[in-house]
């Protein structure tokens, strides 16, 4: 069991799958057409396999990657290397080695259940949309993101909320002039300044998941306006970035009441909670008879495909082997001992859960 889902962990990283996951999706098609009996249906949004007609329970997982570190390229395809007990690669963490403890624990699991990989997670949730808006909708999910080293190091836990993200611009317009006459114009920039100073006024939303608080954030993270030293500025643009939580937002719509000031919303990616402490316990459960360290309930400061799946009616947790820090990096990392792990969670959660009750 150890060496099959470390070498699926090593033969997944090497997947180019940044600018097209495509071949990476065919693989795990492949494999689970494969290794078990289940059906499996390759689609637009990624791979689905249920075995007796899926259960109550999905394994959830992507297999799109961030663009590599030169470093983490070989020729047309990826670096993989063992370095002690960890496996190193663009995805190990994020999030190639839990979709392989994932899919072995699919493999060898008894009853109905399904596993799902998508596309376009690092888009927005792309694949996880398409599947939800063709009917992928299961009652509750696993969803494979990092929760290792949140309650302490190396303890893999349970998370059963994470924020959202919403990105937008506050847009503020005036009208040009020489700026030795600033009366004949309207300054774009003081504008944009009027703004800022509502952000600031503004408190960050709060919230309470299963008696675990979590605080929302909100920051004007750029600024661009003017055109020279001597005009007027007739345009300035304000990024925003938004952490969101369950059930609150902030109210950043206020800044259209100055004048000249639109607000336009370019991203939402969705929080999630879990509200269903029996769910979230039996998930716990099959963490703690995994390891031998005590897991917790958490919450995760970011957003993943269980945000969608939670907007759309499935009951989430997330529960990985990723660490804080890790993905994403030039020299992204993923313990192997951990993937193990991983996979005993996996199992013994589908144990806990699957079936059609």
């Amino acid at each position: 069991m150890t060496r099959t889902v470390r070498s699926l962990a090593r033969e997944l990283v090497a997947i180019p799958s940044h600018d097209d996951p495509t071949a990476a999706g065919r693989f795990v098609a492949e494999w689970l057409r494969t290794e078990t009996d289940a059906a499996v249906e390759r689609i637009e949004a990624g791979v689905i396999a249920r075995r007796d007609g899926g259960g109550r329970c999905a394994l959830v997982g992507h297999h799109d990657v961030v663009p590599p570190a030169d470093a983490q390229r070989d020729g047309s395809g990826f670096v993989v290397n063992e370095r002690g007990d960890r496996l190193y690669g663009r995805g190990s963490a994020d999030m190639k080695g839990s979709l392989a403890a994932a899919l072995c624990a699919f493999r060898d699991a008894e009853g109905p259940c399904t596993v799902a990989s998508f596309r376009g997670e690092e888009q927005g949730g792309e694949g996880a949309r398409a599947a939800i808006e063709a009917g992928f909708a299961p009652e509750y999910a696993v969803v494979g993101e990092g929760s290792t080293g949140y309650s302490a190091d190396s303890v893999t836990d349970v998370a059963v909320a994470h924020k959202g993200r919403r990105a937008s611009t506050i847009h503020a317009r005036g009208t040009a002039a020489h700026a030795s006459e600033p009366e004949r114009g309207a300054n774009a920039v003081y504008r944009a300044a009027e703004a800022i100073d509502v952000l600031q006024a503004l408190s960050p939303p709060e919230t309470t998941v299963l008696g675990h608080g979590m605080d929302g954030s909100l920051c004007a993270t750029e600024i661009e306006g003017g055109s020279a030293w001597n005009v007027v500025p007739e345009s300035c643009a304000i990024t925003v970035d938004e952490r969101t939580v369950p059930g609150e937002r902030a109210d950043i719509g206020r800044v259209t009441e100055i004048e000249g000031v639109d607000w336009d919303v370019e991203q939402d990616l969705p929080p999630m909670a879990c509200e269903d402490d029996a769910f979230a316990r039996a998930v716990l459960d099959a963490a703690t008879e995994a390891q031998t360290e005590t897991p917790a309930l958490v919450t995760k400061p970011h957003a993943t495909d269980a945000g969608w799946l939670a907007q759309a009616g499935t009951t989430c947790v997330v529960c990985g082997a990723a660490e804080p820090g890790e993905a994403h990096t030039d020299d992204e990392s993923v313990s192997l001992p951990v993937l193990d792990r991983c996979y005993r969670i996996y199992s013994g959660i589908l144990a806990r859960v699957g079936g059609t009750d």
